[in-house]
């Protein structure tokens, strides 16, 4: 039986919120201002789903995507943008504010750009054994069969495609893929995850799906299947060879933005500490002018730091190493010899690194943090360490979810 509520806000995860019996009831794809008629979701305690808008809020507008609702990829496509870009700016005050940290939070900067430059699609076979190749539902492991994304750029226009081939090939074992695409200078590299060992024959017809979809490359579990070309971008004065499944800023122009953020940021520093680096987005930029020091726990994306940094020309010394940075941070010692260090941890944060630099006497931090919550928890270490926090940018590249990027500058 549906209750009809009455939406406040709009919570961190997209969802608009209703006061029940003094508790939050969260209901996707509803706005503030509206009035709803939902039902409680079984087994799902607060959570409620939308079966009909009563009264309608003014600042909703039709979604773009046809899978939009299924599909569980965007959160909000239903918002004007005004409106939207207000609370993608409250998440990260917000967050601020609940850890006690103060600082003005500069307007969101839009870097959707093109749009995604690289996607995981899924392919599952249900018990009927059909195939259904895209992304998981909203709320659900089950997964909406997708034929385009709109929020992709355009050259990973053929990618559902590709996917459904590469599956097609690979699951009559009826095994989960994972396939990431990501779109390069030099074609379309392709990784695939969860088909098990290859045999001959079926190595064959991925050689042939990847010389008819002109891949540049198609890996398996990071192991070469076929390759015309290597994959490749330029970041800054250099050009990388992408290893295979390397992580990157979703979008082109969320890279750049960080990355002009990063350098603006660093100032006239000349020996720089890159923490979290990956393959080099922001050192091979900040390479330009000042020394630096790149760690990453990945591997495969500091050798591929290292072997851009020895091709490229006007380069300052870039030493590149492997650490893991959560269980071996670098200790306040080891950062007594910057004058700049820049962090970009995953999702979780970098508390044991945040830590020892709030010991240290380094000049300055850049922070980069694709998550509010814990870039608040680790500025507040910083902060309690004797670190102003000057300013906070945040920057939209993953447009139409809950996900935020931001770059800090903090000051000793």
């Amino acid at each position: 039986m549906a209750d009809t509520l009455s939406i406040d806000r709009v919570g961190h995860r997209g969802d608009g919120i209703a006061d029940v019996g003094g508790r939050p009831a969260f209901v996707p794809f509803a706005l503030p201002g509206e009035r709803v008629e939902a039902e409680p979701q079984p087994g799902e305690p607060g959570r409620w789903r939308l079966t009909h808008i009563v009264e309608a809020s003014r600042e909703r507008i039709a979604p773009f995507c046809d899978y939009f609702g299924a599909c569980g990829g965007c959160a909000i496509q239903h918002w004007q943008d005004a409106a939207y870009g207000r609370w993608k700016h409250g998440l990260v005050s917000d967050a601020l504010a609940q850890a006690g940290v103060s600082c003005t939070v500069d307007d969101l900067v839009d870097a959707h750009g093109a749009g995604r430059r690289r996607v995981v699609i899924h392919a599952r076979r249900g018990a009927d054994n059909r195939l259904a190749v895209g992304f998981a539902a909203a709320g659900s492991h089950a997964i909406v069969d997708i034929e385009r994304c709109p929020v992709l750029e355009p050259r990973l226009g053929p990618a559902f495609a590709i996917a459904r081939d590469i599956a097609q090939a690979l699951t009559p074992a009826r095994k989960p893929l994972d396939i990431q695409i990501t779109s390069t200078d030099t074609g379309l590299d392709v990784d695939v995850r969860g088909s098990g060992p290859l045999t001959a024959t079926v190595t064959s017809a991925l050689s042939q799906l990847a010389a008819r979809h002109r891949l540049a490359r198609l890996t398996r579990h990071g192991e070469l299947v076929a390759m015309h070309a290597p994959p490749r971008l330029v970041m800054g004065a250099a050009t990388v060879t992408l290893p295979p499944g390397a992580f990157l800023q979703a979008t082109a122009a969320g890279e750049d933005t960080l990355a002009a953020l990063v350098t603006t940021h660093c100032g006239k520093a000349k020996h720089i500490a890159d923490l979290f680096c990956g393959v080099g987005p922001f050192a091979l930029r900040l390479a330009e002018r000042a020394r630096i020091a790149a760690i990453d726990a990945d591997a495969p994306a500091v050798t591929a730091l290292r072997q851009a940094a020895a091709t490229a020309r006007g380069l300052k010394p870039i030493m590149a190493e492997a650490r893991d940075l959560f269980r071996r941070p670098l200790w306040t010692k080891e950062l007594s010899a910057f004058d700049a260090v820049v962090f970009d941890p995953p999702r979780q944060g970098a508390e044991a690194q945040a830590r020892q630099l709030a010991a240290s006497r380094v000049p300055r931090i850049v922070a980069v943090s694709c998550s509010a919550t814990t870039f608040a928890r680790d500025a507040r270490l910083l902060i309690d360490g004797g670190y102003r926090l000057l300013r906070v940018t945040p920057v939209d590249q993953f447009r139409h979810t809950p996900h935020v990027e931001l770059v800090a500058r903090f000051e000793r």
